[in-house]
């Protein structure tokens, strides 16, 4: 049997990844099969790059699809007025999403000891369930389920009856309620409102803190295509610079005027205009050079915890919207706009899941 395998939809799962693989002795590294679905993101040539790294034996892309690829699971999202009949389509539902999604997968997971899926909410977590094989939940994003407990929110109302169906495996619920979940790894336990006794704290800053200056120069050289680019790019321009990092928000021009306002206002340090760069998301798809030619922005995806490990590197202001700052170490100032300021520019229910829990 081998070892570990990963299941990742985005680069800052794949750099979490390889976090968990630092963490191991030096001995148990090299051996793990790292699994990137293009469901959602598209990883580039990633890829090759990881095929390099030495924290893989294995890379494997998942065609992973969404259940709307399938038309014969879209009756099952009727709302039929009644909680039994709901409840009886969900199950039908659950078992068939598992089996639909069963050619596209590229790997045997009974093969694998450790199975580590981040975001299990997606059709991996009931193919998973429906092929009745245990795996290890991680959490999303750091500390995602304090601002967005999705396993509540799309299950609100009679969410006891629906937990509980899950841990028998009839439906299937994500982030650590469902029967073949082993565990749901969490960065902090003590910001979650609501409990679940599958969750274990796995801090991602001391997983972090134990990085070596060599195992710092193993992820940029994974996630960085261009590093001389880049740090041509970090060099031009003035010495006071502010780090805006974009974030799929809303439609593409509301999108653009949210950035346009966040450079305008926080562009400017000490009474003097800044640098701006953009560092845009990796699922973004506005075209920031196109609609800011007059900043600087970065080339690449790469989850921005890279640029922690390029050194001397420091930015004066990092602004973002929705993504948790916890993670910067490479800035002197850390502006977090959050769900007040998106008020201004969606209805406040889109950003408010939490509040909104049965």
């Amino acid at each position: 049997m081998k070892d570990r395998i990963y299941v990742c939809h985005t680069f800052y799962h794949v750099y979490v990844a390889c976090l968990k693989e630092l963490a191991l002795p030096k001995e148990k590294q090299g051996y793990a099969t790292l699994v990137m679905s293009t469901m959602s993101n598209p990883f580039g040539n990633l890829k090759e790059r990881a095929e390099r790294c030495p924290l893989f034996e294995n890379v494997l892309m998942f065609d992973e699809k969404e259940d709307s690829f399938f038309p014969e699971l879209m009756k099952y999202h009727t709302d039929r007025g009644n909680l039994v009949l709901n409840m009886l389509d969900r199950i039908k539902y659950t078992k068939l999403l598992g089996k639909l999604q069963e050619p596209y997968v590229p790997v045997d997971f009974r093969q694998y000891q450790d199975i580590y899926v981040f975001c299990d909410s997606d059709p991996i977590g009931y193919y998973l369930s429906y092929k009745k094989i245990p795996y290890h939940a991680v959490e999303d994003g750091l500390n995602c389920i304090q601002y967005y407990d999705t396993a509540r929110y799309d299950n609100r109302g009679h969410f006891g009856l629906k937990a509980w169906m899950a841990a028998r495996n009839l439906i299937f619920i994500q982030n650590g309620y469902g029967k073949y979940c082993l565990d749901m790894e969490v960065n902090d336990i003590s910001v979650l409102t609501y409990p679940c006794k599958k969750y274990i704290e796995v801090p991602r800053a001391k997983l972090v803190d134990r990085l070596t200056p060599e195992d710092k120069d193993i992820l940029v050289h994974l996630f960085i295509e261009d590093l001389d680019g880049l740090m041509k790019q970090l060099a031009q321009g003035a010495e006071q610079k502010v780090l805006v990092l974009s974030e799929p928000l809303c439609d593409l021009g509301v999108r653009r005027q949210i950035f346009t306002d966040i450079i305008e206002e926080y562009g400017v340090v000490d009474g003097r205009r800044a640098q701006i760069l953009i560092k845009p998301h990796p699922r973004d798809v506005l075209d920031y050079e196109k609609e800011f030619p007059q900043h600087i922005v970065l080339q690449g995806k790469f989850p921005m915890e890279i640029l922690n490990y390029i050194p001397g590197l420091c930015f004066k202001r990092v602004v973002s919207v929705f993504t948790v700052p916890n993670g910067i170490k490479f800035a002197e100032e850390i502006v977090f706009l959050g769900e007040d300021f998106m008020d201004q520019y969606e209805a406040p229910e889109l950003h408010r899941q939490n509040e909104m829990i049965d």
